[in-house]
């Protein structure tokens, strides 16, 4: 049976692909202010605002291609059962072609009801043709068709298959997150006694864990060089 490996991927996954995913620490995200663009009250206030950010985003991301970390992840399922947990709203993960993806936060490429967000009936899918959401188009039951984002403040409907996984890893790797976004960074604390954990990241992230941590002080993709390197090798 394969070993399972668990990933925990945030902004600093993408951002070697060019594409920013949520804020900096400026509170800045692509010169808006987070809660302008990324919050219910910010959508209630002006959904046309919203809708065009993300039609924005969704250009972007559209020309954005996955970089060598995404890569390195996704050929892992060759030797390994991977399951990759995403801050992150691009689909690069897929581009790149990891099967088990889990959005925390949702996914840029589709739009849903502004009334029932998780219900499937009223979730649709964008491509690179149908990319723009025209300001005040309804969803299939009558309301606003709203971006498929958890906006901040709103409830992580994902986390607890999330934490399953994470459960049952027997690797855990986090890249690219400052792990101070809750609900998602208490993900670490879901994992076995014992079981191996690595955080990639070029800057210092502060996670307490009982558990002992290998660090990785390097970007994605130089950081799953050295990943891959360790785990083949342990």
């Amino acid at each position: 049976m394969k070993k399972k490996i668990v990933f925990l991927t945030g902004a600093g996954m993408s951002v070697e692909s060019g594409f920013k995913t949520f804020r900096g620490n400026d509170g800045l995200w692509e010169n808006y202010p987070v809660e302008q663009v990324a919050s219910h009250e910010g959508w209630e206030q002006d959904p046309t605002l919203v809708t065009n950010f993300y039609n924005m985003l969704r250009r972007k991301l559209y020309d954005a291609q996955p970089n060598e970390g995404h890569k390195l992840i996704a050929s892992l399922e060759d030797d390994y059962d991977v399951t990759v947990i995403t801050q992150n709203v691009d689909n690069l993960h897929e581009k790149a072609g990891s099967t088990n993806v889990i959005h925390l936060h949702g996914e840029l490429t589709k739009v849903c009801s502004s009334r029932d967000p998780y219900n499937p009936d009223y979730i649709e899918e964008l491509g690179p043709d149908n990319s723009q959401v025209a300001p005040g188009t309804k969803a299939k039951d009558g309301s606003l068709l709203r971006p498929f984002i958890v906006f901040f403040g709103e409830s992580v409907p994902m986390l607890e298959p999330a934490a399953k996984e994470v459960q049952g890893a027997d690797i855990f790797v986090v890249i690219g997150t400052s792990l101070n976004v809750y609900p998602a960074a208490g993900l670490l604390y879901y994992t076995r006694p014992g079981t191996p954990i690595y955080l990639i990241d070029p800057n210092g992230v502060n996670a307490s864990s009982t558990q002992d941590i290998t660090y990785i002080h390097k970007g994605a993709s130089e950081g799953m060089k050295e990943l891959v390197s360790l785990i083949h090798n342990s």
